[in-house]
């Protein structure tokens, strides 16, 4: 389904980069479309280039553009003759090589090479505008903002949104798109690590109420229409603002709203995905943080012992950081002897996954837990 966010701000508000995504609402409106061109880097007006950094990297998107003419550029071209022709072939000539270059980019990204899959990004783009190939220009601009906020370059990745944004919102794609509350989810998270609180929770609320809307709205309608799949696409992207914003409002000290979004989410993903799906997992495993962040830490341990007994049956990915988490909430039930066991466990987890972040996260809790009077 998607890839939840990490428990801490910095990091994890960084971790939605699972996404594919577009555009925005009123306050968080894109860049006014028009206006100049870039120069021959062919990077929208104030966007520097992106630095060297280390990443996860994932592939972000697989999405081929190509460029379809209207029925009037179809006349047009009948007329042109030989000339009209010509000029076709040379186009998509351009095209082949735009596309060739956007598949070298994406495996740069795939490897972790994300200063050579700036330098043929840029390629793309260069090309892109001299052919005024719209659809490359946008699907370029949405994968370089990808790479620029995997990599944490927030500033960069704000205007390259937002630069994608002018493209789609110009072309005539509406607010309620899936693509534009994609994009919208990931300003959201820049503006949350951004510490621009009034941004980031404009930014989550008009996600989710605009999905919700959505869903409302097209629910009855025939499978002819709108399909299922395209339905469940739909649920799922609320399920990931949901949980968005659940971790947000959790970092913000606000854990009864938090548990309020996770309970929605995990409702969506056990509906469509069902209770062993790696994500529904997590979620339980997260619903139990913000039960435990409001002292209901039985109800907590409860969630979280599930979360962990499905973890150890599917070979969860993230099964160390479930161990961490109920060895957590069992320090918080003062259950000290029972909290270690679990947190060496995790530990040999993290340390077989080479997860340095969760190996030196646990190695602090139980250095804080050797400082606790051990249960009997």
């Amino acid at each position: 389904m998607y890839r939840a966010l990490s428990r801490r701000l910095g990091s994890g508000l960084l971790r939605a980069a699972g996404l594919r995504c577009r555009g925005c609402s009123a306050l968080l409106s894109p860049a006014p479309a028009g206006g100049p061109r870039p120069g021959v880097e062919a990077l929208p007006p104030g966007v520097a280039p992106l630095g060297p950094g280390s990443g996860l990297l994932p592939l972000l998107a697989a999405l081929a553009w190509f460029s379809r003419p209207t029925a009037d550029e179809e006349r047009e071209e009948e007329q042109s003759g030989a000339g009209g022709a010509a000029d076709q072939a040379a186009a998509d000539e351009t095209e082949a090589e735009i596309v060739q270059l956007l598949k070298r980019a994406k495996l740069s990204i795939m490897k972790d090479e994300p200063e050579e899959a700036e330098r043929i990004l840029h390629d793309a783009l260069r090309l892109a505008y001299q052919s005024n190939n719209k659809a490359a220009i946008t699907y370029t601009c949405d994968l370089m903002a990808n790479l620029a906020f995997i990599q944490g370059q927030l500033e960069n990745a704000e205007k390259l949104f937002k630069a994608t944004m002018s493209y789609l919102l110009g072309g005539g794609m509406k607010q309620e798109d899936n693509a534009i509350i994609e994009i919208s989810l990931k300003l959201a998270s820049i503006y949350a690590a951004q510490n621009r609180p009034e941004f980031a929770l404009a930014g989550y609320e008009f996600c989710i109420s605009t999905l919700e809307e959505k869903i409302e709205r097209e629910k009855e309608l025939a499978e002819d229409i709108l399909s299922e799949e395209e339905k469940a696409n739909t649920l799922l992207l609320l399920g990931m603002c949901l949980d968005t914003y659940a971790r947000y409002l959790l970092f913000s000290k606000r854990p009864s709203q938090a548990q309020k979004m996770y309970e929605k989410a995990l409702q969506i993903s056990e509906e469509i995905q069902g209770e062993r799906h790696p994500q529904t997992i997590v979620l339980m495993s997260d619903l139990a943080t913000a039960l435990d962040a409001q002292g209901h830490v039985d109800e907590a341990c409860a969630h979280v012992q599930r979360a962990l007994d499905l973890a150890r049956q599917t070979q969860h990915p993230e099964l160390h950081m479930v161990l961490s988490n109920l060895a957590t909430i069992l320090m918080h039930r003062e259950r000290y002897a029972q909290a270690r066991e679990i947190f060496l466990e995790a530990l040999k987890q993290a340390k077989l996954k080479g997860d340095e972040v969760s190996i030196q996260h646990i190695r602090e809790e139980l250095a804080e837990l050797s400082k606790k009077k051990v249960d009997l």
